[in-house]
This record gives structure tokens, sequence and C-alpha cells, in this order.
């Protein structure tokens, strides 16, 4: 019997059961299908939220956590796996920002690195921007990584760790319970024992606490996005513009998104979304005509009430814990989420105050 049975491993899964072996506990992960290969894979990996003066406190708190901690993440991935995430700390452009008071007030209220610049220092930033902007918003500290190479890494992570089972093509179809408690997971074909069980399972973690009567806002919200193959040095820092955004990588690659769809779990390209991507990134980089696109997919947010996540106990079932609900910002608050969770169940003084994120009992 594990001490601790996650199920979902996404980059929020991984994340939890690397930091939980590595306290001394004992770890079963299990995956529908293979680790990070769900929206995880699919996102961009910017690691901020897209506009974050927008978002409540909840929001903010995790995230200036988990900025914070990614460049020492991403190098003791890189030492430990030989995986690179490509954490890249070129910062972030914001381009026709309608509440620009807003976000300066936000950045000076919070000590945070975020300014107008005017044309001359955008231009002479990212070169192939489309002309005709006279100013920008400006935030240096932000930054991407490649969420693919992030969630190799992890994978490869836990593989090393001799108290992590790692259980991949999986499928989780119910609660082991009884009396109250929460004693496991039932698969198809077998029962996976555990002292503690937490569902980190992304938009399906609402079908399975539907299944103990407990209905919460998670639903999937799909998501498709389009890669050009372009040459190094065209773009070398995000860029956004009314919520559709640019990212580099490191081989020269650029991708753009994204969609905000409510289609149930289907998970589908569609032409329409193709071609709204497509003409939103040459708006943002007529250059990028030149290019082709390579690659178009879809993936499954899980959305939230406000895009604040669930983490912690599920009341009325001793232990059973949650941690979903990310929305956007799964991979920007995954490091924050974490700290949170662990926290909680290893019973350590908190790092984070876990209260806006409890569920409530009825």
């Amino acid at each position: 019997m594990a001490d601790f049975l996650i199920v979902g491993g996404g980059v929020i899964g991984m994340m939890l059961a690397r930091e939980l072996a590595d306290a001394g506990a004992d770890v079963t992960l299990v995956e529908r299908r293979q680790c990070a290969q769900e929206s995880s894979w699919a996102g961009g990996g910017i690691v901020s939220p897209l506009y974050p003066w927008r978002y409540p406190q909840a929001i903010t708190a995790l995230a200036d956590y988990s900025q914070g901690f990614y460049p020492q993440l991403a190098a003791q991935l890189k030492e430990e796996t030989g995986i690179d995430p490509e954490l890249r700390q070129d910062g972030l452009v914001f381009l026709r920002v309608a509440d620009e008071q807003a976000a300066l007030d936000w950045a000076a209220q919070g000590q945070r690195r975020l300014e107008k610049v005017d044309a001359a220092f955008l231009y002479d930033t990212e070169p192939d921007v489309a002309p005709g902007f006279s100013e920008a918003l400006w935030m240096p500290d932000v930054a991407s990584i490649r969420n693919p190479r992030l969630g190799q890494a992890l994978r490869a992570s836990l593989q090393k760790r001799a108290n992590i089972r790692l259980l991949e093509d999986t499928d989780v179809v119910d609660l082991y319970h009884e009396e109250g408690e929460v004693l496991g997971v039932q698969g198809k074909q077998m029962v996976l024992a555990a002292r503690h069980t937490i569902l980190c399972a992304g938009a399906w973690t609402g079908l399975l606490l539907n299944k103990l009567d407990q209905a919460t806002a998670i639903k999937p919200v799909r998501g498709q996005m389009i890669l050009f193959k372009a040459p190094k040095g065209l773009l070398n820092r995000v860029v956004l513009m009314d919520g559709r955004y640019l990212i580099p990588r490191n081989d020269g690659r650029i991708l753009a998104g994204s969609t905000l769809e409510y289609a149930g779990f289907d998970k589908h390209t569609t032409e329409d979304a193709l071609i709204s991507l497509r003409e939103t990134a040459y708006q943002i980089m007529p250059r990028l005509r030149d290019y082709d696109i390579e690659h178009h997919w879809a993936g499954l947010r899980p959305g939230s009430l406000d895009g604040i996540p669930l983490m912690g106990p599920v009341p009325g079932y001793r232990g059973l814990s949650i941690s979903a609900g990310h929305f956007r910002n799964g991979l920007v608050l995954a490091p924050a989420s974490t700290q949170v969770m662990a926290d909680q169940l290893l019973q350590r003084p908190p790092k984070i105050d876990p209260t806006p994120y409890q569920l409530l009992a009825d």
C-alpha cells in the first residue's frame, strides 16, 4: 500500500509525486495515457498568467511563487535527467492593451517590473513585429518553458526514484471507498490501495468527483494552437496581443495560440480555429506568412470558477484530496500548487496560505 496515490500524470501530478517522494513517502502515480500528454503537452509554456493584473490575489500569490521557482527547477531537471526544459527568461511584450493604466498601477502596488515602452524600444527589441505601434507594455522578468520537454524531464526524474511507482496507460474508473473513507482507486482490472489519494486528473477530475456526488465547476475547455517552422532569431520573446500570443522556441519554431472553446471532451482541431490563429499570428508578425505551419493541435484545460484551482481535502471523504481546476494556468501555477498540496499532505507549516483553494462542505 502506497502512502500516496496520485491520479493524473500531468505536470502538477508529477511535480507533486516528486516532492512527496523526496520527503520520504512511497508514491504511486496513475495516468490514463502517457505522462504529460494532455494539457501539460498542449499548452504554450508562458510562466505567467496572460494579463496578470486581471487576476484575483489567489492566483497572483501562486504565480509569484512559481515564477521564482522555475529557474531552479529547470536547472535541477537538466542536471538530473539530461533533458533541457528550455526555460527562456527573455520577457513578454504586450501590444494594444486596453487597460494599460490598471496594469501599471498593479505593477507599482506590487513592486513588479512592468513598464510602458515607446516604438523605438519595441522595434529594437522585436524588429519583425507588425509596424505601426507607438507603444507597448514590457515585462522583462516573464519566462517561458518548452512544456513538452518539461514533461519529459519530470517523467525521467520520477523514473529515477525507487519510491515512486509509475503506472501509465492505466484507466481509473472509480474511487474505492468504504464508510466515508477513500482507500484507493478502482481500475478496469485491479484495485490500487493507498493511505491517501490525490486527484490531479485535470479536466477529468470532475468526472471522478461526480461519482462521489461532489459537484465542482471543473470542466473541459478546449484550446487549439499552431506551430510555425520559422528560423532562429525571427522572434526572441513572447508577444501578446488581444488575448493571443506568439512564443519562440530555442530551435526557432514559433507557437501561436490559443482558442477558448467549450466543446466538452472533444479534442478535434477545426479549420475555423486554424484560420483564426493563423490570421492573428500574421497580424502580430507579418513575416510569418513566409513560413509553413508545421503542426495544429488541441488540448483540454481544466476549467474552473474564476480560474482558481481547488487544492485540499474533499469534504466528507477521509483520505481524499484534490489539486485541479487550474484552467489556463496549470503550468504557471504548478510549483506553487505542489507546495500548497505537499504542505497539507505532509502536515508541514504552509508556505502559501491554502485557504482560498479549499473545497467547502455544503
